[in-house]
């Protein structure tokens, strides 16, 4: 009889699982509470705009490609993407802009010049950053760190004897403030603590190998923007005979004596031989696992920032503006403190705005622009969320209206609103964190939940809340990790 496999959960991390056990022989099913696959990957569509939800930066693709090779299908007959040239734009309140090339050579010579500095610095950091991610990502994104095996490779030594260069000790604003004087530049590499929803005055130095990965790999934009990314898997799911129930949502994991069995849900009991929680690991346990010893010290960690996203619809164009833009905090060490310690929005927050119609025409009408604007926000703590989107929002509106030379209100004809409030509903992340658990310490990557469990046989967990964090590619690589170490269905 083949052995089945249970998914709960229909997030990126839970698609790409499902994808990796079928191809290992598995019959898989997969629960969502939701109408609709994907998680934060969703879309949002009002009169005639269309907005990617959640997720807007596209790196490191062949994550994706790979799991259409695994069935030796061409991704290209079901996803498309475009690398862009431009990976961001950044605006400053000094009138200081400055846009990144995803040539390397030509946004070290342009940073250069912007930020009167050495080229020579530059490259350094910038190779520095790539010894980081080689000496760490076969160990810390690529396997379980909860598992001995781990420990015993050659990468492994050489990482440990190596570990001086990884700047762990410092944080992320100090290993930057080591190469860079000009503090433009200081912010605009700190910027990337964000990229895992934390603050660069306490994530570790380490973190500055994430440029490397946005400027090696390239930035890229799905045709039919990021709710492709998710359509596409879904297809490729449905076409292999992977069953998804939609809005049958799991509430209790069943297992007996230390072996899980299956899981119930509000139309009964389905068995399995083994189960995987896409689910944010705090709802996990406290939703889904009431019965059974709960790893407090993981799920009292830290969450991530969440966000305040304003979807808009803008009825002119902006040339200056491009897919990603990013405009500066006056103030940035003190954005980050209002965000982890009072639990706020400081009053002059960095603003991203993404526009996805400067590549895909038919996300806004002719002449128009979809602006995704997002700034980050603290987690849910029991704020007037009502009151504060009022309060940022016409924060932002002041904000870009001085840096774009015209009142934005004006041009503000479709909106549309996502708070933390909001996330945590949807997809069950507590308090509504982004990426789970913040790395706010050296040892946060040692911290995150791992990809199995210790007290139930055959119970394994994936997405961003788990080993190795959150985002696109570390979900994916989540994924990845769970199905090393579930074996074939054909063993035993």
């Amino acid at each position: 009889m083949q052995k089945k496999i249970i998914i709960i959960g229909s997030g990126i991390a839970g698609i790409a699982s499902a994808l990796r056990m079928k191809k290992k022989g598995y019959e898989v099913t997969v629960f969502e509470a939701n109408d609709y696959v994907g998680g934060k990957l969703h879309v949002v569509e009002k009169e005639g705009y269309r907005w990617d939800a959640g997720p807007s930066l596209f790196t490191m693709p062949h994550l994706v490609d790979e799991l259409f090779t695994l069935y030796e299908i061409d991704p290209k007959q079901y996803f498309r993407y475009i690398k862009k040239d431009c990976v961001c734009n950044y605006f400053w309140d000094d009138n200081t802009t400055f846009t990144v090339h995803a040539d390397t050579n030509v946004f070290i010579e342009e940073a250069a010049e912007t930020f009167e500095t050495s080229k020579k610095e530059l490259r350094r950091y910038l190779e520095d950053a790539k010894e980081k991610y080689d000496l760490t990502a076969t160990i810390f994104l690529e396997k379980s760190l909860h598992k001995w095996s781990t420990y015993l490779s050659m990468d492994t030594i050489k990482s440990l004897l190596q570990s001086y260069k990884l700047d762990i000790t410092k944080s992320l604003d100090a290993t930057n403030g080591q190469y860079f004087s000009d503090p433009h530049l200081v912010q605009l590499f700190n910027r990337y603590a964000t990229y895992n929803g934390s603050s660069p005055y306490r994530t570790p130095g380490i973190m500055s190998l994430i440029p490397h990965l946005e400027m090696h790999y390239g930035t890229f934009l799905p045709k039919g923007g990021m709710h492709a990314i998710t359509k596409s898997l879904y297809q490729l799911a449905m076409d292999q005979g992977i069953d998804f129930r939609l809005n049958e949502s799991v509430v209790r994991i069943v297992h007996d004596k230390g072996q899980v069995t299956g899981v119930e849900t509000k139309n009964g009991e389905y068995s399995a031989d083994v189960l995987v929680s896409n689910m944010d690991i705090f709802s996990t346990y406290n939703k889904l696992l009431k019965d059974v010893k709960h790893p407090h010290r993981v799920l009292k960690q830290e969450r991530s920032s969440s966000a305040l996203i304003f979807y808009w619809g803008i009825d002119r164009e902006f040339p200056s503006l491009d897919l990603h833009n990013i405009f500066f905090s006056n103030n940035y060490k003190e954005e980050f403190r209002h965000l982890f310690e009072e639990k706020d929005v400081y009053e002059d927050p960095t603003v991203y705005i993404n526009i996805t119609s400067k590549d895909e025409s038919s996300d806004a009408p002719v002449g128009c622009e979809n602006w995704f604007v997002m700034v980050n926000a603290p987690g849910n703590f029991g704020q007037d969320w009502v009151q504060l989107k009022e309060k940022v929002r016409a924060r932002i509106i002041k904000k870009l209206s001085r840096h774009l030379g015209t009142d934005i209100e004006k041009h503000l004809v479709v909106e549309d609103t996502l708070d933390p409030i909001s996330i945590e509903t949807k997809t069950s992340s507590h308090r509504g964190s982004l990426y789970g658990a913040s790395s706010n310490s050296k040892f946060a990557a040692f911290l995150r939940h791992p990809n199995f469990s210790n007290q139930l046989e055959n119970l394994f967990f994936c997405g961003g809340s788990v080993h190795p964090g959150g985002g696109i590619p570390l979900c994916l690589l989540s994924a990845k990790i769970v199905s090393d170490l579930i074996p074939d269905a054909t063993l035993n």
